[in-house]
């Protein structure tokens, strides 16, 4: 085999890994189009967000997002989406940590089709739920209350944490659990002190899943909801035009800032998606 041979065996290696790093970034480059048209529309001159052609290179300003944050207690909405969202995803789990610790240890009879009713409510399409919920709601006097958002966040966001949580469940050893029995352990100490850290990763998935879908709720925060419990979804909505016209400008800096939070935790915490898509199966470096 000639030198030339050998040098060239690993640049052949190199090159479909080349392909697939580019083709990766052209994906996810595509898919942040949206999110930096949005970005740059809300650094824009008042005015200019809709100038054809689209002018890419601009002195960006702060002026829109200042003034978003005055207009219509934005700052307001802001805290009711924080107030809904992480309370009820951080009660969301904790319940579904004891649910799924009961499942995948005691496996109580019929067990796969528990897991599977508990599912059942993600099959439904959320419209059909809205009427039965409104009537509910106003018959417990919950509507426009942070508390009824809260149990109602709570319930949807429970199921699949309990689907997330139990694959994490289930790989944990019960050796651990017989152990600390032997040894005189209760079960709380067993499930917060030897299980909790085990499956920490699934914890860290099932809040940022949940958190995505709460914090961009808008069905069931516009109907079940009112001015004192408004998040920014709805308010965004019945926000977005000033004299009949939309206000594009408005609309993306409220947009930046409502996304900014939520993209700083999913990039500081993505290597656990992963791990919450597969159910703890594919664990990776966690």
């Amino acid at each position: 085999m000639s030198p030339a041979t050998l040098v060239m065996k690993p640049s052949r290696k190199k090159a479909p890994i080349r392909l697939i790093t580019l083709g990766c970034w052209s994906v996810s480059i595509l898919f942040f189009l949206p999110i930096a048209w949005i970005i740059a529309s809300a650094l824009k001159p008042k005015g200019s967000v809709l100038d054809l052609p689209p002018k890419f290179i601009f002195i960006p300003t702060f002026e829109n997002i200042i003034g978003a944050f005055k207009f219509s207690n934005t700052l307001q909405y802001f805290i009711n989406s924080a107030i809904y969202s992480f309370v009820s995803v951080f009660l969301a789990i904790f319940v579904a940590f004891l649910a799924a610790y009961s499942f995948s240890r005691f496996k109580p009879a019929g067990t796969d089709f528990l897991m599977f009713l508990l599912l059942s409510t993600r099959f439904v399409p959320a419209a059909a739920f809205v009427i039965p919920f409104f009537q509910l709601f106003n018959l417990l006097q919950l509507k426009d209350s942070f508390l009824g958002l809260i149990i109602f966040y709570t319930m949807f966001s429970i199921p699949f944490s309990v689907w997330i949580l139990k694959g994490f469940m289930d790989g944990v050893s019960t050796k651990f659990d017989e152990t600390g029995l032997v040894y005189g352990a209760s079960r709380w100490h067993i499930m917060f002190k030897v299980v909790l850290p085990q499956v920490r990763p699934g914890l860290v998935a099932a809040f940022i899943f949940n958190i995505i879908f709460v914090w961009n709720e808008f069905l069931f925060n516009f109907q079940l909801g009112g001015l004192k419990t408004y998040g920014i979804p709805v308010a965004l909505f019945t926000s977005i035009t000033k004299g009949g016209q939309v206000d594009w400008s408005f609309v993306a800096s409220i947009g930046t800032l409502y996304v900014l939070p939520l993209a700083i935790v999913i990039f500081f915490f993505q290597k656990y998606l992963l791990v919450g898509l597969t159910f703890g199966t594919v664990r990776g470096e966690v």
